[in-house]
């Protein structure tokens, strides 16, 4: 129950359902409510078929480069303490990813907001893709495991999914200064996940003696 409740944490943490609100309230201003909804229908399902193939192919990639998974977990760990860092200290989502998209809105060129920003990077972000990868370790995860992890991970979108829905009541409950407290609480959250995947990572490398 509490490794269930680790990897629910985790996922929720590096995907960050609360902190897209502002990111969708933003590009989908000027669509209609069905409109709406079919982007983030979109969304959720492209995120989540993207975070499946790194589920499913992340460590084969890995594992065809040469890489031991621990130095995976090492670096996979740094980069989500960068990324927690940016959560903290950075633009919240909806200043960051929002900005690059509202310079360009009239762009046909430009792919639908359900891709970018609310798939990717929002969704599944460079943080979710690498957590899914270091939850769903083929050496010491049996199948039924990778299982349930795959079904927090679509619990958390579609939780993500729902927010979506209810963006407008809950982005006036909260405000934008709420919605950057939060995401800063879960970056404060994720920094604490990413410490200790590196440090158990060293810890095994120093007890086996190996990568």
């Amino acid at each position: 129950m509490t490794d269930l409740l680790e990897r629910f944490i985790t996922l929720w943490v590096v995907i960050d359902p609360i902190g897209t609100i502002p990111v969708f309230i933003a590009v989908t201003a000027a669509m209609t409510a069905p409109q709406r909804r079919s982007t983030a229908l979109l969304a959720t399902a492209v995120s989540i078929g993207v975070l499946l193939f790194f589920l499913v192919g992340g460590q084969v990639l890995i594992e065809a480069l040469g890489i031991s998974l621990l130095s995976f977990q090492v670096a996979g760990g740094i980069v989500l303490f960068l990324f927690a860092l940016t959560m903290i200290f950075g633009d919240p989502k909806a200043e960051s990813d929002v900005h690059v998209t509202d310079s360009d809105t009239d762009n046909s060129d430009r792919p639908s907001p359900a891709i970018f920003p609310l798939a990717v990077p929002s969704l599944a972000s460079p943080g979710a893709m690498l957590a899914i990868v270091l939850l769903t370790d083929n050496t010491t995860q049996p199948v039924v495991d990778q299982a349930i992890t795959a079904g927090v991970m679509v619990a958390v979108l579609l939780a993500a999914y729902l927010f979506m829905l209810l963006a407008d009541p809950i982005i006036r409950l909260i405000g934008n200064a709420g919605a950057a407290i939060v995401s800063r609480v879960m970056g404060m959250i994720l920094a604490s996940v990413a410490a200790n995947a590196v440090l158990s990572a060293i810890v095994e490398i120093a007890a086996t003696g190996s990568l």
